[in-house]
């Protein structure tokens, strides 16, 4: 059964290669492997113990997202300080997509890799130039915990990176922090459709709850990573409900006409579906292959009646919360 189901495998990725290179993508083939099936049962949840602060916090905890561009924001929770989707080129250098396609910078990031507070990991979404670039490779800690795909951790493996964490869909992992707790779990996400998805690098979404002393989540950040709206996306309301806060990667990033990442109209499908209290779009205007506008989210928005829903930040800006008190205990 086993070897059936290799050989299935091995005949729909050949179909995929011929559907896209007949297509003229070929780029995007290279040693693209199918994604590891997505399965409904939950993986179990890792470990990651960090160094505790130097005094433990007291009272209610806070947090707040500061955007830096693209999909990169800095993130605290609580104690705990994480990096999402490092972009750290400046407007003019090239973003490397793979397979020699290569795509310019048109704004400044907020900051500069070497203005970073202290982290305690990165959250990739997935393995693109424009996620995770030659700057964060270069200048990153390599010991620092980074959290991902497996395709992820393997490429950035190769690169000297030591502290990765693969993660399936639906597999969680908790960061410890002294008596604080953090959990993050893999969500589903696809690139692209179906029949290009294959072949692209595979990605996830996120969902990052910071934890009450009983263990019950006190706070839910979820990250869509790029991804368009599909039927597992349903999936994540129903397993998570009463989501605080969304990251939406939008920008309606287009590739030879083909619809990659969720531009407006599907910016407002996923705030529909995950029904979020409050939902910040990022990943909307900083490379050429972003088709779709911030500003047609926003009109998107008004139109659906959800604009009230909607946080804008600009580059530097900080959307700042504290945990509601009856949910911290």
């Amino acid at each position: 059964m086993r070897l059936a189901a290799d050989a299935r495998m091995d005949m729909d990725r050949r179909r995929c290669r011929r559907l896209l290179l007949s297509g003229g993508l070929a780029w995007l083939v290279g040693g693209a492997t199918l994604p590891r099936a997505q399965t409904e049962a939950a993986q179990p949840t890792l470990k990651l113990p960090l160094p505790a602060p130097g005094s433990a916090e007291e009272g209610v905890p806070g947090g707040s997202v500061q955007f830096i561009g693209t999909a990169t924001v800095v993130l605290r929770l609580g104690p705990f300080t994480l990096l999402t989707d490092p972009n750290f080129l400046h407007r003019g250098d090239h973003a490397h997509l793979g397979y020699g396609i290569h795509t310019p910078r048109l704004t400044e990031p907020a900051l500069g890799i070497e203005q970073l507070p202290p982290l305690d990991a990165v959250l990739l979404s997935h393995y693109h130039g424009d996620h995770f670039d030659q700057v964060a490779e270069q200048k990153l800690d390599k010991l620092l915990p980074i959290i991902s795909t497996p395709h992820a951790v393997r490429q950035l493996a190769e690169r000297g990176f030591r502290s990765l964490h693969g993660l399936h869909t639906w597999q969680a992992i908790e960061l410890e922090k002294g008596a604080a707790r953090l959990r993050i779990t893999a969500l589903p996400a696809r690139h692209g459709p179906p029949v290009l998805y294959a072949a692209l690098p595979e990605t996830m979404g996120s969902l990052v709850e910071l934890l009450a002393p009983g263990g019950a989540p006190a706070w839910r950040l979820y990250i869509s990573g790029d991804t368009l709206v599909y039927d597992e996306l349903a999936e994540i309301p129903r397993r998570f409900p009463d989501i605080d806060l969304a990251l939406l990667h939008l920008g309606g990033t287009r590739l030879f006409g083909v619809l990659l990442t969720m531009d407006a109209q599907q910016g407002v499908q996923a705030l529909q579906l995950i029904q979020p209290r409050r939902a910040i779009p990022i990943h909307n205007d900083d490379y050429p292959v972003f088709k779709s506008s911030l500003e047609e989210f926003l009109a998107a928005a008004r139109a659906a009646g959800l604009q009230d829903k909607v946080q804008v930040l600009r580059p530097g800006e900080r959307y700042s919360f504290t945990v509601p008190a009856q949910r911290w205990r």
